[in-house]
């Protein structure tokens, strides 16, 4: 299971990281170049990353369309897991303005290395990040195992249970299952946001509060939810959410049943209550 391997350093001020993306500059930005898909890079070379499998609480998330501005996740556990991969990478005292900006970090770079074969839709490396050094050539391929794995910040996140495991399709099977493992493992020793979840025990959508303020769950499910909340013309009804969760067509496969459906299959809507029927770990989305 071969993977690009990339050395560089995490750079965080004047950006806004948060539990699943931080910014990287690769020591050669020509090694971008051998993706089968292209970064979006700054001047300086620098791409933002999207940790692989991992999904954090969102700290500052601006739906597309509609009204509702820049919203937030319970703010406790998606900063703990922001700070927790800054800390894992090398940072300290870590200084963020109003809008989550850092505005000083200690040290202001930190080397460390990835793993990545290709970009998303909005051209972020989708990576496993490693701090430190690595012995492997910059720019080779390198056989990506359950070992390497473990030392990845990706790993590490989802074992302190501050993050959700959210697979693609793209995703080794057996670095999923490595991930999961770990995803179980944290929820039975009820870590982090594991306490708190209400993914799948579900919940009662009754203001805006509910999800930005009060109830943790799935932050992918909490995107589309406030997607549709802000074209609801202010209302909270639940009454179209299924369509247009159909209508966004995330397309998915349940791993233990083998079916290819939509995620409006998996979501149930009853009135105002809404829940996940499935654990995250257990859905695998098809890239788009």
């Amino acid at each position: 299971m071969p993977m690009t391997l990339i050395k560089g350093n995490y750079r965080v001020v004047k950006a806004a990281p948060d539990g699943d993306s931080v910014r990287f500059y690769p020591d050669n930005p020509e090694n971008w170049k051998k993706l089968p898909t292209r970064i979006h890079t700054n001047h300086s070379g620098g791409a933002q990353l999207r940790l692989d499998s991992i999904d954090a609480l969102e700290t500052h998330y601006h739906t597309r369309v509609g009204s509702l501005g820049t919203q937030h996740q319970p703010l406790e556990y998606a900063h703990a897991a922001a700070s927790e991969l800054l800390r894992f990478l090398g940072f300290k005292n870590i200084t963020r303005n109003s809008n989550e900006v850092v505005t000083k970090a200690e040290p202001e770079q930190v080397p460390g290395f990835i793993l990545t074969r290709f970009a998303d839709v909005y051209g972020r490396s989708v990576a496993f990040a490693f701090k430190g050094e690595s012995e492997a050539e910059d720019g080779s391929n390198v056989f990506f195992d359950k070992s390497l794995v473990k030392k990845s910040a990706n790993y590490h996140l989802i074992s302190k249970g501050l993050v959700y495991p959210t697979f693609y399709s793209k995703l080794y099977p057996d670095i999923r299952q490595q991930l999961t493992l770990a995803t179980e493992e944290s929820r039975q020793a009820h870590k982090g946001l594991w306490q708190v979840d209400q993914t799948n025990t579900g919940f009662v959508l009754e203001t805006l509060e509910t999800i930005t303020d009060k109830i943790v769950i799935l932050p992918k499910l909490f995107r589309r939810l406030l997607s549709y909340l802000a074209i609801n013309d202010g209302s909270v009804s639940l009454e179209g959410f299924s369509d247009y969760l159909k209508s966004m067509d995330d397309r998915l496969i349940i791993l233990k049943e083998g079916h290819v459906t939509g995620f409006d299959f998996v979501v149930e809507v009853d009135g105002q209550n809404l829940k996940l029927n499935y654990q995250p770990e257990d859905l695998v989305f098809i890239e788009k």
